[in-house]
This record gives C-alpha cells, sequence and structure tokens, in this order.
C-alpha cells in the first residue's frame, strides 16, 4: 500500500513537471515574448537584434577601419512584423547558428556575382542548416519561411573581427542593380530602394 502511494506520488510529480516544463520551453514562446526576454530593438537593415558580447579581455585587432574587438556576437530575430533582413555587406566574416522558431532563407551574392541561397532550422533532412558561415565580402539578405508555426526565427551570430557599423553597407537598389543586373528579381524583393525604417528605432 505504503509502495503504491509512493508510486502514484512520484507519478504525479513527475506529470506536474513535465508540464510546466512543456508550458515555458522556448517553442511555446510569442514572438513578443522573444523579444521581450532578450531585450531585442530594431535593426537598420530590418528585424531585431542584441550584442551580447564583445572580447574585451582580448587586445584590439587592427582593421583598415580602425581597431576592432577580435570577435563580437548578437541575437537576430526576424518576425511577421519585420520578415526580411535586407541586402547588406560585412567586412568581417560571420557565423550564424540557428537557435528557436521557424527556418529562414538566406540569399548570398558572393564578389564574382554568384548567388547561393540556404536555409537554417532544425530540419537537417530536409538540408536545413544549424550553422551558416558567410565570408566577409558577400552581399547577404534573409527572410523568415512564410507559414511557419512560430512566426519567428531567431538565430546568434559571432563576427570576426567584431562588428562596427562602419564596416556595414547597405544594399539599395540602385548599387546592387548596377553590380548584378543578373539578379534584379531577387534584388528588388530583398533590398531597400530607400533607407529601410527598423521596426523599433535605428541604431
Amino acid at each position: 500500500m505504503y509502495k503504491s502511494l509512493l508510486y502514484l506520488l512520484l507519478l504525479s510529480t513527475s506529470i506536474i513537471s513535465t508540464q510546466a516544463w512543456s508550458d515555458d520551453k522556448p517553442s511555446n514562446l510569442t514572438v513578443d515574448q522573444v523579444i521581450a526576454y532578450l531585450g531585442l530593438e530594431g535593426h537598420v537593415e530590418g528585424g531585431f537584434y542584441r550584442r551580447t558580447y564583445e572580447a574585451s579581455n582580448t587586445a584590439k585587432v587592427a582593421t583598415e577601419s580602425g581597431e576592432r574587438f577580435s570577435m563580437t556576437s548578437i541575437f537576430y530575430l526576424l518576425s511577421a512584423e519585420s520578415p526580411i533582413g535586407h541586402f547588406h555587406l560585412n567586412k568581417s566574416d560571420i557565423v550564424h547558428y540557428f537557435q528557436l522558431g521557424d527556418p529562414i532563407k538566406y540569399y548570398l551574392i558572393d564578389p564574382e556575382g554568384k548567388l547561393k541561397t540556404v536555409v537554417m532550422g532544425t530540419n537537417l533532412a530536409a538540408g536545413e542548416l544549424l550553422q551558416l558561415t558567410v565570408p566577409g565580402g558577400t552581399w547577404k539578405a534573409s527572410k523568415i519561411i512564410e507559414g511557419g508555426k512560430q512566426g519567428y526565427s531567431l538565430i546568434s551570430e559571432a563576427v570576426s573581427p567584431g562588428f562596427d557599423f562602419a564596416d556595414m553597407t547597405l544594399g539599395y537598389q540602385a548599387l546592387l542593380l548596377k553590380m548584378f543586373p543578373q539578379h534584379k528579381e531577387i534584388i528588388l524583393q530583398l533590398s531597400p530602394s530607400v533607407s529601410p525604417e527598423s521596426p523599433v528605432s535605428k541604431k
């Protein structure tokens, strides 16, 4: 009798604990909750972000544009409200890590004009990537996959040498159409004709 009661007590505790974990697990979070919990703000290229790390414990590195942290890292999120990370170019290499939410599609144009598309997400069998490296000097745009269950895509980025807005160039339509006329359709979809308004603030 005692053993039966103990078993039922342990079972009920397990069910309650599992339910509590299930209700709080990341896949149940809304986009507004994720933005609030992570303290994200609008990014000029589109989407939301927050810098989470800069390598202040090591010496800065010299670049042609000045000294930079050896590495920086951010959270970056696209949502139904702001579904596109517009074409832009960074001087530094960037490693992207998929975190939460729906798949996110990347459009990459290398210096020779070759276009490559990849999808980040958790469906490895479908070829989705958990990690993506984009070399410096690559034009990059991203777009949340439509029809997803979560309504947002969250990634992290590690940038080396560390990110500085002075090292980023926004890909306006006039500029990219002149450079890559063969990609006109994609450029018109994913490049701003004027400076894009970030959903919260500019920085």
